[in-house]
């Protein structure tokens, strides 16, 4: 499955920090898109007409189109006790497997490319629990720090935003286009780069943009410059899994994903590989692809999220932009993870007085995203949340600034919330996160929608758009 982040747009003004604050965009911006390696192709969709960064027609067919299989290439899935290792080395020896990446902490497995008339030695080994199809993958993009402003940010204690650098106490894992290391605005403690059917190496730095942004909007510094995050100056991981186009494959999230993980197990107990522990708090995944939910043992990238989940690391997913079911498309769609809905917001403030914002047509301050994907099932609305994604402004490549939208940027927002609460409830799991993090958000806005400034939004369950649930407004202000 081909993976992809959701786009971003661009706002040369607001340069002062409190507007800073209050900028929130998510803009959608993938092109033509080509990636050629390997053999491996992922080329614009035919028919596909040139459309302004931001569009959503465009944005939702790259994001549909994301998904597709890879020739020859697989995921292997093996049997709990099996010595991943080991098996790689026999199979890349003895069955014609080009193992690209070994997993051992998420689930036991690997990666490789197999000739089809080799598959069928593969499969037979008894050690092997299943063998799926790599999928392409894209990124889900978007913006600016109204969107700090307008969940309440500058309201918790544990942040403190007053211009002082003052560094909350949180593990991040940004699992996207890697991270520009040298931002002057952000805490970037490491990081590791698995965009590549080789070895995996420390160079991480993001080409793209779009990791940087999301890390922004996360934990960018609270120092009087450029933007500032929800958990300012958290420690971030660049976690690069998308090449500097935005695109990448599963095998390379899972592998990102394994990395996590064993960081957290080595942590915990020392049963990661004995290399340095990381005691992640969250993980954001600003990309996605087509896919269903099922269970975590149904395929493998849904088995490594589940298991990553039982370590101990809360994971925030960008809905994707594809003003779709998000039943459709993974990981959003998995239960075990919060999914993260776009609000349109243009002033930081409630009350749906603000003007259109600027950055991107056909949005109204305090409505649902346009753009933003949505669910239907019950099961759905347990794991989804809200948070704003449009014209937010964050961190960039080279040491910029840039604002964008899309539930990518409103992933972030929630991320950084997730942070908070963690670095006040070490031992809070997942699982009491999201719903923490859930009924603040619902308490905070009430069931009253005709109250003078409102803090929820048109569309959200107070306010709904037919059968359409976008989820309360992350309410960060409490922690």
């Amino acid at each position: 499955m081909s993976c992809y982040w959701w786009p971003e747009t661009t706002n040369d003004g607001a340069k002062e920090r409190k507007e800073m604050r209050r900028t929130l965009l998510l803009i959608t911006m993938v092109g033509a898109m080509l990636l050629a390696f390997s053999g491996v192709v992922l080329a614009q969709q035919s028919g596909l007409e040139p459309t302004a960064p931001g569009d959503g027609k465009q944005q939702a067919a790259v994001e549909t189109s994301a998904g597709k299989a890879v020739p020859d290439r697989y995921v292997v899935v093996l049997k709990s006790d099996a010595n991943a290792r080991k098996v790689a080395e026999e199979h890349s020896s003895g069955r014609g497997a080009e193992v690209t990446s070994i997993y051992e902490h998420a689930l036991r497995g690997y990666a490789a490319k197999i000739p089809s008339a080799r598959l069928s030695e593969v499969r037979s080994d008894p050690r092997v629990q299943f063998v799926q199809k790599d999928r392409t993958a894209v990124a889900f993009d978007q913006t600016i720090p109204t969107g700090v402003n307008r969940v309440d940010g500058d309201s918790s204690t544990t942040a403190k935003i007053d211009g002082i650098d003052d560094r909350v106490n949180a593990n991040v894992a940004v699992i996207d286009t890697g991270i520009n290391r040298t931002h002057p605005d952000l805490n970037v403690a490491g990081g590791r780069n698995f965009a590549t059917f080789f070895s995996p190496s420390g160079n991480f730095e993001d080409g793209n943009g779009h990791g940087t942004h999301v890390a922004g909007t996360i934990a960018a510094l609270d120092n009087n410059n450029g933007a500032v995050g929800v958990a300012p100056g958290a420690k971030l991981y660049g976690v690069k899994v998308l090449d500097n186009s935005g695109i990448g494959f599963q095998s390379w999230i899972i592998k990102g994903i394994d990395w996590v993980t064993g960081r957290k197990a080595e942590f915990k107990d020392g049963s990661g590989d004995g290399d340095p522990g990381i005691n992640f708090a969250v993980a954001n995944m600003s990309l996605g692809g087509s896919g269903t939910d099922g269970s975590c043992t149904g395929n493998a990238y849904h088995r490594a999220i589940c298991n990553s989940v039982a370590a101990g690391v809360t994971y925030t997913v960008a809905a994707g932009n594809s003003n779709a079911n998000l039943q459709n498309f993974v990981p959003a769609a998995y239960n075990e993870v919060l999914t993260v809905t776009a609000a349109s917001d243009s002033d930081g403030i409630p009350g749906a007085l603000g003007a259109a914002p600027s950055c991107r047509t056909g949005e109204k301050d305090d409505y649902a995203a346009t753009f933003s994907n949505y669910v239907t099932l019950t099961s759905d609305q347990n794991h989804t949340i809200a948070a704003p994604g449009v014209c937010i402004y964050s961190t960039w490549k080279n040491g910029g600034y840039n604002t964008i939208s899309g539930t990518s940027m409103a992933s972030p927002h929630i991320a950084g919330a997730a942070a908070l609460y963690k670095a006040n409830h070490p031992t809070a799991t997942p699982a009491e996160i999201m719903t923490e993090l859930r009924s603040d958000a619902a308490t905070r806005t009430g069931s009253d929608s005709s109250v003078s400034g409102y803090y929820g939004f048109t569309n959200d369950p107070n306010t709904p758009n037919g059968s359409r649930y976008y989820g309360y407004l992350e309410y960060a202000g409490g922690y």
